[in-house]
């Protein structure tokens, strides 16, 4: 008898499993259902009553408009997320795929509740109010499909688990985003703008040089580690500040040489991300603005120039513990050796690594390794991971 119930709590695990696997695939179906929408005429003019039915607080224009948003949109998107998984059910000798189909009718009753106006409660991603959490790293929250709706509307196409969006490059859309990128006259500078140009984004240079001519770039503002507060202006207008800049004094351990790496690449650096914080709103901020900033694999591997790591360390420790409260996305840049004419021995290509970071960050990569050392990508997760913890038990 309990080798019989034993088998049998065996057996129901095991379809407990493929039906939350069940689910995870329906999830699927509704992404690839959502990106025909946008794609397909006759689903677009479906899916347009969905884009129409809301404010830019989510607020809806109408419960007329509302209502007719689920009965044209929601109402056979839960019907193709249902057959699909019913096929999948009828054909597979796993009765678990039955939960995924059940999944689809919850969606495909509510929908119909609403567009009858017998229920006000709206689903999660689409509650009215201002923007409080940055957007969802692997499910999908209000603030990460806020910016479907009124950021670009070709991307963040994912209903509930990014991952589509992920493996898409649809996660981060940068077309139309004003990008200020500092370093800017360097080797990875002009590779990042130029990258950053092709997918629609209107960057900025900041560089040392007025007279710079950056492919790519709309304009060229001068600037130098010292003068942040001259870029309080430009920083208000701008989605995406890049802080790239940086100094290599290689051997040297003067106090001169102590004083320039701490200032250029880690105080500088620590400023400007602070100015640009201040400029992210309460309201759409979270879903508006976003800082990256290279650190480079110096954070946990030497670079054979002491103070060059040194003060990329210290410019990474205060990004993680900044990171705990941030009012946008701040993503790390983990560089290996490129060529420039800082490390002119440098392996990788800085268009190629330029290239690399613009991909990962389409997938929403919050923290972009780059490099052609296999250790990096080992040391620098437990690392990162390790340090948030303890910022987190040990500051407020």
């Amino acid at each position: 008898m309990g080798n019989v119930l034993g088998d049998l709590g065996t057996a129901w695990m095991i379809q407990g499993l493929w039906g939350l696997v069940s689910v995870f695939l329906v999830e699927m179906v509704r992404d690839v259902y959502h990106v025909a929408s946008h794609v397909w005429a006759p689903l677009i003019r479906l899916h347009n009553w969905h884009h129409k039915a809301y404010r830019k607080d989510f607020t809806p224009v109408s419960a007329e408009l509302y209502q007719k948003a689920q009965l044209y949109n929601d109402v056979p998107e839960s019907l193709v997320m249902m057959a699909a998984m019913a096929m999948v059910a009828i054909f597979s000798p796993l009765w678990g795929f039955w939960l995924g189909c059940l999944y689809g009718a919850g969606f495909l009753g509510a929908a119909l509740l609403r567009s009858q106006g017998l229920l006000n409660a709206t689903d999660l991603t689409h509650e009215p109010g201002p923007l409080k959490t940055l957007p969802g790293l692997w499910l999908v929250n209000r603030t990460y499909h806020w910016r479907h709706h009124f950021d670009e509307t070709n991307a963040y196409y994912a209903g509930y688990f990014t991952l589509s969006d992920k493996l898409m490059g649809t996660a981060l859309s940068l077309k139309g985003k004003t990008v200020a990128v500092t370093g800017a006259s360097g080797t990875l500078g002009r590779a990042l703008i130029k990258r950053l140009a092709a997918q629609g984004a209107r960057p900025i240079a900041l560089s040392r040089s007025a007279d710079a001519v950056i492919e790519g770039a709309t304009r060229v503002v001068p600037w130098e580690p010292g003068q942040e507060r001259a870029l309080q202006d430009v920083l208000s207008r701008v989605n995406i500040l890049v802080i790239n800049h940086g100094v290599n004094v290689h051997g040297e351990r003067s106090a001169d040489a102590i004083a320039t790496s701490l200032e250029v690449n880690a105080l500088s650096a620590w400023r400007l991300m602070e100015m640009f914080l201040e400029t992210v709103d309460d309201r759409l901020g979270p879903a508006t603005k976003e800082l990256w900033i290279n650190t480079s694999e110096a954070e946990v591997n030497p670079a054979f120039s002491p103070l060059y790591e040194t003060s990329k360390r210290l410019l990474g420790d205060l990004i993680t513990l900044r990171r705990q409260d941030a009012p946008c996305v701040i993503r790390k840049l983990v560089l290996g050796p490129f060529k420039s004419q800082l490390n002119p021995v440098g392996v990788m290509s800085a268009d190629w690594v330029a290239g690399a970071i613009v991909g990962l960050a389409k997938r929403d990569i919050r923290n972009i390794v780059v490099t052609i050392n296999p250790l990096t990508y080992l040391l620098f997760p437990v690392k990162e991971t390790l340090q948030t913890v303890y910022f987190k038990l040990f500051s407020r």
